[in-house]
């Protein structure tokens, strides 16, 4: 009689119902606090108030909450600079990362050795605060959109997993598109992307969350809390509770400015309005995380 190994016999039933319950526990610890988040940006502030803080049971449900949003006020504006930042920030990453990676992956290429080595070293080694903001300083970025975009444009991580990605892809394909003559751009754009999109995909979410959710490069570089982006006033107003004045400078208050009135259904709606893009994003690219990462990151 053969005996097969652990992982490989059929889970019993006491088994199959223990992780069920267990993935049912995650689910719901996971969904309920969204759920409240949500339910709490759709109540009225009558209905937060008599619940005491967030609210679990649904009452008297309102749109007030998103109407003040976007009136045309700080978090509109906030709103567009990070549809603004992550658009022009993922498509720059997203072509500096695959150009690099498909230089890097080709044996014969310029300097491939070294500068495979300067990329990797950085996962070592980082520069720091200070020498950031005095590089940034220098090039005349403070206070700039860029300044949100060019300091990460590149991650080596994502490099390294579509270079990767890259080298799995058999020579004997590109190879006889360049006997044809083929030059190496058309063979990227032609041949090697069309075989990459599960790749080209998750590196893309990568960059695109990150931008989206980056607040840090925000609070250092831009004095100007017009240009704040959402997750800059997710920190501030609710985190911090402090009110939000559009058009000056962080460092002072003008009478007169547009400021939004400390509200519960206020904050967890700018939390339901930063979590919306990745959630809407999330589903149709997650199929290709399996076939993206884990087979790019086989070959090193």
């Amino acid at each position: 009689m053969t005996t097969l190994p652990a992982w490989a016999e059929r889970p019993s039933r006491a088994g199959t119902l223990l992780k069920g319950a267990v993935l049912t526990f995650i689910a719901v610890a996971v969904l309920f606090p969204l759920y409240m988040v949500v339910l709490t940006s759709l109540s009225t502030q009558e209905a937060v108030s008599a619940a005491g803080g967030l609210v679990t049971v649904p009452g008297e449900l309102s749109l007030a909450a998103y109407e003040q949003l976007f009136a045309g006020g700080v978090v509109t504006r906030s709103v567009l600079v990070s549809l603004g930042v992550t658009g022009v920030g993922t498509a720059i990453s997203l072509s500096v990362t695959v150009l690099a990676a498909y230089g890097l992956s080709r044996p014969g290429s310029l300097l491939h050795r070294p500068m495979l080595f300067l990329i990797l070293m950085t996962f070592l080694f980082g520069p720091g605060i200070v020498p950031n903001y005095l590089l940034v300083s220098s090039l005349g970025l403070i206070d700039s959109y860029w300044s949100l975009i060019l300091p990460g444009a590149v991650s080596a991580f994502n490099l390294v997993v579509m270079r990767a990605f890259f080298m799995n892809i058999p020579a004997e394909v590109t190879d006889s598109a360049r006997i044809d003559g083929a030059s190496e751009f058309r063979i990227l754009w032609r041949i090697v992307l069309p075989m990459s999109k599960g790749v080209t995909a998750v590196i893309g979410l990568f960059y695109a969350v990150g931008y989206w959710n980056s607040f840090f490069n925000a609070v250092l570089y831009l004095n100007d809390n017009a240009k704040w982006p959402l997750q800059v006033v997710l920190r501030q107003y609710v985190l911090q509770g402090q009110a939000l004045v559009v058009g000056q400078s962080s460092e002072a208050t003008v009478a007169g400015g547009q400021a939004l009135p400390p509200s519960l259904a206020l904050q967890m709606a700018i939390v339901v309005v930063a979590l919306l893009p990745v959630l809407f994003v999330y589903p149709f690219v997650q199929r290709h995380f399996t076939k993206g990462v884990i087979i790019g990151a086989v070959k090193g």
